[in-house]
């Protein structure tokens, strides 16, 4: 019995739409757009002999309506799952893909998703192509190209195209062993409010510490903040802590779409794979991870934030279609 290439597409709708259209300067990325960015993949992924595809169902359908005026050889199928119609479906989505064996996931979505997504997809491969706001993990990549990259993955002609990445893991107050109870793809910031509310983050002067996972200049969001401070000064796999208010200097950072703000930078510093941060404030304020904030933190509580290189698998598609290429696989 022959074993089955399955590939999961991770479609967020409500990517691109957050409050930062009205704070910033962020674009409305349109669902239907999705839906044509989804039925390309859908065409790479037919292309390299790919069987099923099980996409996510969702509030707009984007997988159903990228199924119409397209005739592809493999079968499109939405996942069996209850539905919450929150950010953990794409969770319970990726830990169904997982479940069922999935060879690749191609996610749709910025930051947040692919948070959501990498906590559940364990050491299946992700394709993230994006279409959120602040998008510094997924992509600016074609559906095609993105749909050719996860085949080959799938399929396995491609396995030296994917890597691993690391992650930031945080650990509540009593929390003292090794799982995690979240994590942070890209970055962690504390931020001076009381409260989640609207979630995203866009008031520089309110970032109190920061931990990244990559300070890589040329990126949009907080983690610009260590980008523009350390420039490409870090090696492979370190990550950088920064701690804000008056010190060492100013830093200038586009922190989110058109918002271009300075940074009071008292103290930073690498991070190696494995250290640790505390954080510890005597005031209420809140846990933001990748760019949205998630976690209230009462006055005087106590969080541990580790660099741990144990993050998602994540396709690099020009590396994986080049492998193909050298092998012939494009060759008829």
């Amino acid at each position: 019995m022959t074993h089955m290439t399955i590939v999961g597409i991770i479609a967020n709708p409500a990517s691109g739409k957050d409050i930062r259209r009205l704070v910033a300067h962020g674009s409305v990325f349109d669902n239907e757009e999705k839906v044509n960015i989804v039925r390309r993949v859908l065409c790479g992924l037919d292309a390299m002999g790919v069987e099923r595809v099980l996409c996510m169902p969702e509030s707009y359908g984007i997988g159903l309506r990228a199924m119409n005026a397209v005739q592809l050889k493999l079968s499109v199928r939405l996942l069996e799952m209850p539905l919450s119609y929150r950010q953990e479906d794409s969770q319970r989505a990726a830990a169904l893909l997982a479940e069922i064996g999935a060879g690749c996931i191609v996610t749709l979505g910025g930051d947040g998703t692919n948070r959501m997504v990498a906590k559940g997809c364990g050491d299946v491969p992700l394709m993230p192509i994006s279409t959120g706001t602040n998008n510094v993990f997924p992509l600016m990549i074609e559906g095609t190209i993105a749909g050719l990259a996860a085949g080959l993955v799938a399929v396995g002609l491609a396995s030296g195209a994917v890597g691993q990445v690391p992650r930031i893991e945080i650990f509540r107050e009593g929390n003292t062993g090794d799982e995690a109870d979240d994590i942070a793809l890209v970055d962690a910031v504390v931020y001076a409010e009381r409260f989640v509310a609207s979630r995203a983050v866009w008031d520089a002067a309110k970032i109190r510490e920061l931990v990244l996972t990559r300070a890589e200049p040329g990126n949009i969001g907080l983690s610009a903040i260590g980008g523009h401070l350390v420039g490409n000064g870090l090696p492979a796999g370190h990550g950088l802590f920064v701690r804000a208010g008056l010190g060492e200097r100013f830093v200038h950072a586009p922190i989110a779409p058109g918002l271009v703000r300075p940074v009071a930078v008292a103290e930073h510093r690498p991070l190696a794979p494995g250290d640790e941060v505390t954080i510890r404030h005597d005031q209420p304020t809140v846990l933001a991870l990748d760019g949205e904030r998630e976690l209230e933190l009462r006055s005087g509580s106590t969080l541990r934030l580790r660099l741990s290189p144990h993050g998602p698998h994540v396709v690099d598609p020009r590396a994986a279609i080049a492998l193909a290429a050298a092998a012939g696989r494009f060759l008829s």
